[in-house]
């Protein structure tokens, strides 16, 4: 008996990095999705600048986004935080306790060197798995 194919479904959010790159904003297949390194910025150009606080936000505001996309959110996720500056760990601790409270997902907050644009302060990664396996 051969295996079914696992159909993926691809999630764009028009940043001008997705076709240089080669990749999407979130990826499903099965019951998995991935949601890419996501920065705070609206078509490639940085949001907030100077704000961690306020960048997270609206990375988590692209990630939700996202995941309902997909049929997924924010309760199905783990995820990753890369800051530029770890002194920052707070403010986006705090923002990413006002939406993930109560979820508690697995999570890591990495230091880095930099991001491709310098505006950046946060990247946030996110994998989330859904109970239902149809896409």
């Amino acid at each position: 008996m051969k295996a079914q194919a696992t159909k993926r479904r691809l999630v764009s959010s028009a940043s001008p990095y997705e076709p240089i790159v080669g990749f999407s904003r979130a990826v499903r297949a099965g019951n998995f999705i991935a949601v890419s390194g996501t920065t705070a910025g609206s078509g490639g150009k940085p949001v907030a600048i100077g704000d961690p606080a306020a960048q997270t936000r609206a990375i988590i505001e692209v990630i939700e986004k996202a995941l309902a996309d997909l049929g997924a959110s924010l309760k199905d996720v783990v995820r990753r935080i890369y800051l530029v500056n770890i002194a920052h760990w707070e403010a986006v601790g705090r923002v990413h306790g006002e939406f993930f409270a109560d979820i508690r997902p697995a999570n890591s907050m990495f230091q880095v060197t930099a991001f491709v644009r310098p505006e950046w302060l946060v990247e946030i990664e996110a994998d989330a798995v859904v109970a239902e396996a149809s896409v």
